[in-house]
């Protein structure tokens, strides 16, 4: 049997108000991410032993090893479930601000200022054609840090790039109490970023790279 578990959230339900409010906390964890849950153990169940045993990260990592008829299950539902564990982390009540350290420094080396980064982000995350995410990524092949955005359930895993924040911007994400004005939600979205747990993954970015990805190991 398959054991993946809805993760707990770190904070309460109401814990990032007024920016994001408990109702779509509440229905976006316990109803959205565990259908993901639900869906994924579904499609594990159908893969090979070999496979299962490989754990989920190396799976999204390598896709094309699965068969045909299981393989956009898991890229949706895997992906799904690990999108939303990693965006629950990323966030915390009183957060937002700027990051610090090297990832700062990266992130004024590559885009100019962090004011900058966040204007690309913003931006270009607004303008997502239907449901996706905005991501910023380490890609180990530059071994810089990067703006990219992914459609529906997509994970940057799939493309051999290490996830460091993501923000989901499905309308579930945010029209209950945004509607239609995912601009809106964005802006409020920075007042709730973990940035030190975001520091973390990038510090250990690298070695997320050689664990996961075979060529650069």
């Amino acid at each position: 049997m398959s054991d993946f578990l809805l993760p707990k959230l770190p904070y309460a339900y109401d814990a990032l108000e007024p920016h994001i409010d408990a109702q779509t906390m509440e229905i976006h964890h316990s109803k959205h991410h565990q259908a993901y849950t639900n869906g994924l153990n579904d499609a594990w169940e159908d893969m090979s032993k070999e496979n299962q045993d490989q754990g989920l990260l190396m799976i999204l990592a390598d896709l094309d090893q699965l068969k045909p008829e299981v393989r956009d299950r898991i890229n949706f539902h895997g992906g799904g479930y690990n999108n939303h564990e990693l965006f629950w982390e990323s966030m915390k009540p009183n957060g937002g601000g700027e990051p610090s350290g090297a990832l700062k420094d990266e992130i004024v080396k590559e885009f100019g200022s962090f004011e900058k980064f966040k204007e690309t982000f913003s931006v270009n995350t607004a303008a997502i054609q239907g449901s996706g995410w905005g991501w910023l990524v380490y890609e180990p092949k530059s071994k810089k840090i990067k703006f990219k955005t992914t459609a529906n359930q997509d994970s940057p895993i799939t493309e051999e790039i290490v996830p460091l924040l993501g923000l989901d911007v499905w309308e579930h994400a945010y029209y209950l109490k945004y509607e239609n004005k995912r601009p809106d939600y964005i802006s409020a979205w920075w007042n709730v970023v973990n940035w030190e747990e975001v520091e973390s993954r990038f510090s250990r970015a690298a070695n997320t790279a050689k664990a996961l990805f075979t060529k650069y190991r």
